[in-house]
């Protein structure tokens, strides 16, 4: 297919489901939180605005949830079909983790879920909390141990080599390697930030078709405090993954920086923009501010960052796409900073629910959290190229023998099924959100997709 073997079919088939499936989980997490805190505030004031908003929210976080699993079972299957080689060599390690994350989080999810969903009638008050909170404790768990596992991969610890495979020794020191709590909590506020930015965005579109009601206002509200508390702390996060990715993975700091050369001796520079070039080792069209990536990364004026040429040339990721993929976090990071910081001031000038500009923007900020996520992924996973363990195992040799025909056929088996089934599930939470929240709304069951009259 296009003249692409099937290493790297292999390669964009994981990169294309992951992407799909990692869409779902990053609105289950934030959604299950925000469910938990809008049943909470019900209980404690009675207001029947809260109650409205988790019946109208339930019903997305339901389809994202059903979604999520599915894609997250292909993509599980693919570490045995397609990289057999990684199952061979790491799964005495991933294996294990990915089993505590079915039996701490996934059973504990289902378990409470259908009591979430539709026990809102049939069990107490307080029970029903209950219930909503351990689905929300479940997605946090969940990301924990996919988080360690993949953690793991980027900053290897805690074992021993054995014949060619893998073999934990220290249990704590596997989970607990050092790039994963950064990791953990980059995720986990990412997950909250996508989920205000989704949730502000379909309020924002009430807004501007003239539904003023209080409840739409309330949604819109708490998603703009969201981002006024939580976007700086995510920017604080980030920075400080960047400084442990550059004790760990220099390669993938110089790569994301475009920085090639450290012969002269001088502090880096921070290139705003430009294009990495693989073939000439220099970044051409290069717009740079001097030394404020030392200063960043080094916290010096004087001393430099890793750079591309202090690796060997088949040791260094490809620097184009993760270059460009992490200034694209970073400038959305800015813009929902700066949303955050505009809507306190129309909050002052109370104009907040009223300001189509704002509006506008609020909508079109929708899926910034989503994009941000995925682009953040892609700099963090082709940034670890050529390596699918760091240092341990390097992604051509995990890939499964399999030929170019087969390969070609099941990615556009995946291409054609994902958009028949994600496409109705995206047709089926867009139209439940043109609804909007409706007072009164106590069972879902009568909004999800049915099939010959049953759910």
């Amino acid at each position: 297919m296009f003249g692409l073997d099937a290493f790297m079919l292999a390669r964009i088939q994981f990169a294309f489901t992951v992407s799909f499936h990692i869409i779902f989980p990053a609105i289950t997490i934030g959604l299950a939180s925000y469910l938990a805190v809008l049943e909470g505030l019900w209980l404690k004031t009675r207001q029947q605005d809260y109650k409205a908003l988790y019946h109208f929210w339930s019903k997305i976080f339901a389809v994202n949830f059903g979604m999520g699993v599915v894609s997250g079972l292909v993509m599980a299957y693919q570490f045995g079909t397609n990289w057999s080689g990684f199952s061979e060599f790491a799964g005495s390690i991933t294996g294990p983790l990915l089993t505590y994350e079915v039996l701490t989080a996934f059973f504990l999810e289902a378990g409470f879920l259908g009591v979430m969903l539709f026990g809102w009638k049939r069990v107490g008050d307080n029970l029903h909390f209950f219930a909503t909170c351990m689905v929300a404790l479940g997605t946090i768990i969940s990301t924990f141990w996919i988080l360690a596992s993949n953690s793991w991969m980027h900053t290897p610890q805690g074992h021993e080599i054995i014949d060619g495979q893998v073999v934990p020794v220290d249990w704590f020191a596997v989970i607990f390697n050092p790039s994963f709590p950064y990791r953990l909590m980059h995720m986990g506020v990412a997950a909250f930030l996508s989920c205000a930015l989704f949730v502000g965005a379909s309020a924002a579109w009430h807004l501007l078709k003239g539904n003023q009601s209080s409840a739409v206002r309330t949604m819109f509200s708490m998603s703009m405090w969201m981002l006024v508390f939580v976007a700086p702390i995510q920017a604080f996060i980030g920075d400080l993954h960047g400084l442990n990715t550059l004790k760990y993975q220099p390669a993938k700091i110089a790569a994301i920086e475009g920085h090639w050369d450290n012969s002269a001796g001088e502090p880096t520079p921070l290139i705003l923009f430009g294009w990495p070039n693989m073939e000439t080792e220099r970044t051409d069209y290069a717009i740079e501010i001097p030394a404020m990536a030392s200063l960043i990364l080094k916290h010096s004026l004087t001393e430099p960052i890793p750079a591309l040429k202090d690796f060997p040339a088949d040791e260094r990721p490809y620097s184009p796409l993760i270059f460009w993929s992490f200034r694209i976090m970073v400038a959305l990071g800015l813009l929902m900073i700066g949303q955050g910081l505009v809507s306190v001031w129309l909050r002052k000038k109370n104009r907040l629910y009223q300001h189509k500009g704002f509006l506008t923007f609020s909508l079109w900020m929708g899926p910034a959290g989503l994009v941000a996520i995925l682009a953040g992924w892609i700099t963090t996973e082709v940034g670890r190229q050529p390596w699918v363990v760091h240092g341990l195992l390097r992604t051509d040799a995990a890939v499964s023998a399999h030929g170019d025909l087969h390969m070609s056929i099941s990615l556009l088996t995946f291409f054609v099924v994902y958009s028949l089934v994600f496409g109705f599930g995206y047709y089926y939470m867009v139209h439940q959100i043109q609804k909007g929240p409706q007072p009164g709304d106590e069972d879902i069951a009568h909004d999800l997709p049915t099939v010959s009259g049953r759910i």
